[in-house]
């Protein structure tokens, strides 16, 4: 990595990073992903907030002109409808910045990751038999 970049540590650390007005996006996002997958845990992954649930659930970071939003191929998948008037990849996809944030579009996202993320098997560190 570069000297020139910064290593976060913390979510709250990524978050104060940005001037007031993204910071409060970034927490309404965090909030509602909080609410939506109360037993997720926190990390920064990626140097981007990242939420971990039997697995990798959600990222998402704040760029010039629009918040990114990561919650894997399958969560862009299943709502590809509902994503259609925004730019993404196939595992992402752009908020833009000048256009209200869909809080409530991420919640359902994030709850569909979670009931995907529950079928995986859970990695177990075992013996060898």
């Amino acid at each position: 990595m570069g000297a020139d970049k910064v290593v976060h540590e913390s979510v709250d650390g990524y978050i104060l990073q940005f001037p007031d007005e993204i910071q409060e996006i970034l927490r309404a996002i965090r909030n509602v992903i909080r609410e939506a997958a109360p037993d997720a845990v926190e990390k920064i992954s990626y140097q981007m907030p990242t939420f971990v649930l039997n697995g990798n659930l959600v990222h998402f970071a704040a760029f010039k002109n629009h918040i990114g939003f990561y919650p894997t191929p399958s969560g862009i998948e299943a709502f590809k409808q509902e994503l259609a008037g925004y730019k993404g990849a196939k595992g992402s996809v752009q908020f833009p910045l000048n256009k209200p944030i869909p809080y409530a579009l991420i919640s359902k996202i994030v709850k569909y990751r979670v009931a995907e993320n529950a079928h995986i098997p859970r990695r177990i560190p075992c013996c060898d038999v």
